[in-house]
């Protein structure tokens, strides 16, 4: 009897222990579906560091950028990467609306959650010398418009369409949305006068905001951005109004994620859980969250999940009502 227990001792211990756990055997692959420069590249460069410096894995971490197609070209390659657990895909709510605007087949059930980081926020910007100092002024100014001002974003039928979408339905306007392979391009675009706004993600427009080239005029959020550090013009993030309190009544944020491709094992799955839950706790990853004025939120499991089962169902709505769904 006594051997009967100490044998099953000895295999619960082995189960439990190191014997079983996994971790990864080469270099990690995350791909970013955007172009260099945009926040999601931004948030990928971000966490290679952290990663690095804690000593999160002891292989090397390798940023991929694959931006065709608005994003679908990464989303197919983690797809077809199914059983592979040495790839990692940064995503935004594209998860859901490129498949939904292109009819591809693939879903984000195609994938295996790891983790959800944040929340990112998207903010009205002009250049700096532009006339506009309101959200007033500027819709105003839309109405009268012949050709239509130009709106530059990330991709068409995607978030920044959509926000430009809603705000032409608001506001009684019409806008031309003018797509970009990623907000680093679109801010470029805003900061050299060849479009009249933008509505990038804080991240991506910071640096020109502080070099005097674009500035915001509001936040789509209904809550103002919580971080009071000047960041530039005295202002911080905390002082940008929110575009409903501004009387343009649209609101609007989207997930920032990692993925793996699908069929991959509970150990390997759990080891990236495990390396991006320690990764939001570094106070490297708390000062990007400030830096880029982000809404931390994160989630796993069954909560991150229930989020995205949520969030799929209510793009299905407003990507119907703004008439992206493919047909």
């Amino acid at each position: 009897m006594k051997q009967h227990w100490l044998a099953a001792c000895a295999a619960l211990v082995a189960g439990a222990g190191p014997a079983l756990a996994w971790e990864p055997t080469k270099a990690i692959e995350i791909v970013v579906p955007f172009a260099a420069g945009g926040a999601s590249d931004q948030m990928a460069r971000t966490m290679q560091g952290i990663i690095q410096k804690h000593n999160l894995t002891s292989q090397p971490i390798i940023v991929v950028n694959k931006p065709a197609a608005g994003g679908a070209e990464g989303m197919l390659d983690i797809q077809k990467s199914s059983g592979d657990p040495h790839k990692l895909i940064t995503t935004s709510s594209g998860v859901f609306m490129t498949p939904m605007a292109t009819k591809l087949p693939l879903n984000w059930t195609d994938y295996t959650p790891v983790a959800m980081m944040a929340q990112d926020s998207f903010v009205l910007w002009v250049n700096a010398k532009s006339p506009y100092q309101k959200v007033s002024d500027f819709m105003e100014a839309a109405k009268k418009a012949a050709p239509p001002l130009k709106v530059g974003g990330t991709s068409s039928k995607r978030e920044d369409n959509l926000i430009v979408f809603a705000m032409e339905k608001v506001g009684g306007v019409k806008l031309a949305f003018i797509p970009h392979n990623s907000g680093g391009q679109t801010t470029t675009q805003l900061a050299g006068n060849h479009i009249e706004a933008s509505t990038n993600n804080p991240a991506e427009d910071v640096a020109n905001w502080r070099g005097g080239a674009t500035r915001p005029l509001c936040v789509f959020s209904d809550q103002q951005m919580t971080y009071k550090e000047p960041v530039a013009d005295g202002k911080s993030w905390a002082d940008i109004p929110t575009c409903p309190s501004q009387g343009l009544n649209v609101t609007y944020q989207m997930l920032r994620g990692m993925f793996m491709p699908g069929k991959v094992t509970k150990d390997q799955q759990a080891f990236y859980v495990d390396m991006f839950k320690k990764i939001s706790q570094t106070p490297e990853w708390k000062e990007y969250l400030a830096r880029s004025a982000l809404v931390p939120d994160y989630r796993d499991g069954e909560a991150f999940v229930a989020f995205l089962k949520e969030d799929e169902a209510k793009h299905e709505k407003l990507m119907s009502e703004a008439g992206f769904m493919a047909k």
